[in-house]
């Protein structure tokens, strides 16, 4: 088998598109008034799960699936270890500022900041645009490096005249918490390290993954005092919830490889529905203990949405990869392979839609008709992403 062809995995595309649509669907609810409480996201102190809290733990699992794929293209590329990592860091750092300005501008005090939260949002973002898009290879150097001078003076202002809390409590630019970006620049950077590091080891993905998951139960048994130097450091990687899911990704990955290798599909089959089932039996086991919980993070939370994930990649893997039937999907596509800027599109869609004074009527924020509304409103998004990429507009870090 040639190995460009073995790299090639649509569906890892095509989950992370329908992830992807899922995701903005989900983060519209707040929009709407009447819907199924079963959508939506669980309070932090609930004992549960809605659908909007299987969204963002499935990104994180498809953002590991992706790694082995990404290096092994790099290698083949003539790219060292050193590269890699490099561009590793990078990547991370990137997906890191993204989440912390877009944190902070959740948390704005727009009197005190002299600037409103949407125009905040859209400034961050024009910015990110500016630094990260895949410009044309012809593009002048000097006009490229003066784009992206322009970002990032603009987000250097956007961070001093900053200012968060409220009354006697008002402070400057802060880390609240990483953001969704954020986290999964976390996850990604130590998870990718450990894969090249490792130079590919299943094994020592392995140990890495039981060692992310203990780190999630240790924390949620009181085995890590809370405010230690110990809390701190995992705390940015969820208490280790986080890297389980991109690891698991990884290993799902390195597993589909190896099967794929040797045209073993059904045995593939039959040994990922066993290790959702086995996940799944091990979160309801851990639910127990701790409850089942995105806000908390909790064990529970990691095993069962990491099942769920592998237990829908399957049916996609065999529909696109095996019966070639990529083209079903063709509408989502944009949303797999330009993420990013499809994440960052909602934004600019909620702030233009204030700015112009736009309002929908009441009938179609409420039940069914609602949830329409906001799933049209997650197409469209997507939509838009394809018709800008056409246009040149394609963020990759």
């Amino acid at each position: 088998m040639n190995p460009n062809t073995s790299l090639r995995v649509s569906s890892i595309d095509i989950l992370r598109a329908i992830t992807m649509l899922l995701m903005i669907f989900v983060n519209d609810l707040w929009s709407l008034k009447e819907i199924p409480v079963w959508l939506e996201h669980t309070a932090g102190s609930a004992d549960g799960m809605g659908l909007a809290d299987t969204v963002f733990p499935a990104f994180l699992f498809i953002a590991g699936m992706s790694i082995p794929l990404s290096v092994q293209h790099r290698r083949q590329k003539g790219d060292d270890t050193s590269t890699i990592v490099w561009h590793i860091i990078g990547r991370s750092f990137a997906l890191l500022v993204m989440g912390l300005f877009l944190v902070n501008g959740g948390h704005i005090n727009e009197t005190a900041s002299g600037i409103g939260q949407l125009a905040w949002n859209m400034i961050c973002c024009t910015a990110f645009v500016l630094l990260w898009n895949t410009w044309p290879k012809g593009l002048n150097v000097w006009l490229l490096r003066s784009i992206k001078l322009v970002a990032i003076i603009a987000l250097c202002i956007l961070a001093w005249i900053y200012r968060g809390g409220q009354d006697e409590k008002i402070h400057g630019f802060a880390t609240y918490w990483w953001g969704i970006l954020g986290l999964i620049g976390w996850a990604y950077l130590i998870t990718a390290l450990v894969y090249v590091l490792s130079r590919n080891n299943f094994y020592i993905s392995l140990i890495a993954w039981i060692l992310f998951l203990g780190i999630c139960i240790a924390s949620h048994a009181g085995l890590i005092p809370a405010h230690s130097l110990g809390s701190k450091m995992i705390a940015p990687f969820g208490d280790g919830a986080m890297p389980a899911f991109t690891m698991g990704g990884t290993l799902t990955t390195l597993l589909l490889l190896h099967f794929r290798k040797r045209n073993e599909t059904g045995k593939m089959i039959a040994v990922f529905l066993t290790l959702a089932l086995v996940l799944f039996l091990a979160g309801v086991y851990a639910r127990g203990f701790w409850g089942i919980s995105k806000i908390r993070a909790t064990p529970a939370w990691v095993l069962i949405c990491s099942a769920i994930t592998i237990t829908v990649f399957l049916p996609v893997y065999w529909l696109t990869d095996k019966k070639g039937k990529t083209n079903w999907f063709r509408i989502i596509l944009p949303a797999g392979n330009n993420t990013l800027l499809c994440y960052l599109l909602p934004y600019f869609a909620y702030a233009i839609f204030v700015m112009l004074h736009l309002y929908l009527p009441g009938v179609l924020l409420t039940g069914n008709i609602g949830l329409l509304k906001s799933f049209l409103f997650a197409l469209l998004i997507v939509i838009t992403t394809g018709w800008l990429g056409k246009l040149g507009l394609k963020l990759k870090l």
